[in-house]
């Protein structure tokens, strides 16, 4: 028996009577699997070829990429600069209004202590001139 075409023979013994059956299996050689096999090999090999063609970027888009890159980070970098100059803003005014408020109390302070010194003074001036003798009536 070959692969390329099978023949087979039965025979069927009934009483009475010898009775031949034959059949024939045919099987013919055929490449369609062969073929089918063969094109999905070169659409594999293809699409390998794609994927690494279109797996390394072009010089123009490594150039983009570090373009962008540089972008942000100069972006990043302002943001920063933006926000520690914010903070140094925030703290030299509250050391402004701090030194504002001290000079404040200072000069209310000063400005007490003048008007309580003036205030003794008076008070001294007018006790001064109270236990002082009296004055001559000028002649009349």
């Amino acid at each position: 028996m070959s692969n390329d075409q099978d023949y087979v023979e039965r025979t069927i013994e009934t009483p009475g009577s010898v009775r031949r059956e034959t059949v024939r299996a045919v099987r013919s050689s055929s490449s369609a699997g062969w073929w089918i096999a063969a094109v999905v090999a070169i659409m594999a090999v293809v699409g390998v070829i794609f994927l690494l063609n279109n797996g390394q970027p072009s010089s123009t888009d490594l150039q983009a990429a570090r373009d962008q890159g540089a972008a942000q980070a100069q972006t990043d970098s302002a943001a920063s600069g933006a926000q520690v100059a914010a903070v140094q803003a925030s703290q030299a005014a509250q050391s402004a209004a701090e030194s504002n408020m001290r000079a404040t109390q200072n000069a209310a302070q000063a400005a007490a202590d003048r008007s309580a010194a003036a205030a003794s003074h008076a008070d001294a001036a007018a006790r001064d001139a109270s236990s002082a003798e009296p004055a001559q009536a000028p002649p009349q």
